[in-house]
């Protein structure tokens, strides 16, 4: 008998039975698959759902190789119904792997470049590194997250010369925030948080640019409805002036796969990354990246800025890696 026979059998009523052997292969992948499709189905319908659908939301692209691996098992198993299934959700993942948000350059003429940089220290640890990268790369802003009571001091002894405008909001471990510039400051309300997010207005150059570090909690079990919140309330400041040019960034604990999130962007802001070519460069977490990570830490951008130049920035004994980009305010017509 040869190869093709002895894999099929024929019951007594002429039907072909597929062999037990092939059995396993097909309800592995249909395991996987329900499972990519649960994912899959609340990014389809922009909702960010419940523990653990916020967290794997996250890792969206990655989801691709367990989809590769069922979709390779049906066609081992000859399960086409499946194969079907494997091909519908390879082709939704390619989709909503596709950026997210607007682009476009604006079109009034430059008036004002500023640089900025933002980055989560992990509980200050990293404070000494942030420092080294702020001497070499020269940003005029510095968006600091999770600045504890030390990191805080060191950045008043270090900093402070070439930095003499500030706005905090001090606290221990994750809960401390800075915002550093050159240019002066006048402050805001802020965001209130659980972390601190504080604000300010910028005099860039003549030009009022507002700044707001964003911090909200991460999405972990039972915090999910706090991370919501303090997303949206990001997103209401985003909205609360808009004929002021605006400066979002910090560690957002979210990607463009969190519906959250893109609520924000809705609001027509536009992230830098995205602007110039680094978008879904992962930031998080740093040990890994950027071959396996995600895209938390963003610089939001209202349409009067250009972005070029943004890189992301290792640094050393934090899990985040830093964001700096180069921006162009332009004059609104």
């Amino acid at each position: 008998m040869d190869t093709a026979a002895a894999e099929w059998t024929t019951r007594g009523d002429g039907r072909e039975h597929r062999p037990p052997g092939r059995r396993p292969g097909a309800r592995c992948a249909g395991l996987l698959f329900a499972g990519v499709s649960v994912i899959v189905g609340f990014r389809a319908a922009d909702s960010d759902g419940i523990t653990p659908v916020p967290q794997l939301l996250a890792f969206l692209p990655w989801l691709l190789a367990p989809t590769a691996v069922a979709l390779l098992l049906t066609l081992l198993s000859r399960w086409w119904p499946g194969t079907f299934w494997g091909v519908v959700l390879l082709g939704l993942l390619a989709w909503y792997i596709e950026p997210y948000g607007k682009v476009g350059d604006p079109t009034g003429r430059p008036v004002a470049a500023l640089r900025v940089l933002t980055s989560n220290v992990e509980f200050g640890q990293g404070t000494g590194s942030l420092i080294n990268a702020v001497r070499r790369e020269k940003p005029d802003i510095v968006f600091v997250e999770e600045c504890d009571f030390g990191c805080d001091a060191l950045l008043k002894r270090d900093l402070s010369q070439d930095y003499p405008h500030r706005r905090a909001v001090e606290g221990g471990g994750s809960e401390g925030s800075v915002i550093l510039s050159r240019f002066p400051l006048r402050p805001t309300e802020g965001v209130r948080g659980t972390m601190g997010m504080p604000g300010a207005v910028a005099d860039v150059d003549g030009h009022a640019v507002k700044l707001q570090l964003a911090h909200p909690m991460p999405p972990l079990p039972g915090q999910v409805d706090l991370w919501r919140r303090e997303l949206d309330a990001l997103r209401d400041a985003a909205t609360a002036d808009p004929d002021t040019p605006l400066v979002l960034a910090g560690d957002f604990n979210a990607s463009q796969d969190h519906a959250v999130f893109r609520r924000i962007l809705d609001t027509g802001l536009r992230d830098a990354s995205r602007l110039d070519g680094a978008d879904r460069t992962a930031t998080w977490p740093a040990q890994t990246a950027p071959t396996l990570g995600v895209q938390i830490d963003h610089v939001l951008v209202s349409e009067d800025f250009g972005a070029s130049r943004t890189r992301i920035l290792d640094l050393a004994d934090t899990d985040h890696r830093a964001v700096v980009t180069d921006l162009t305010l332009h004059e609104d017509r």
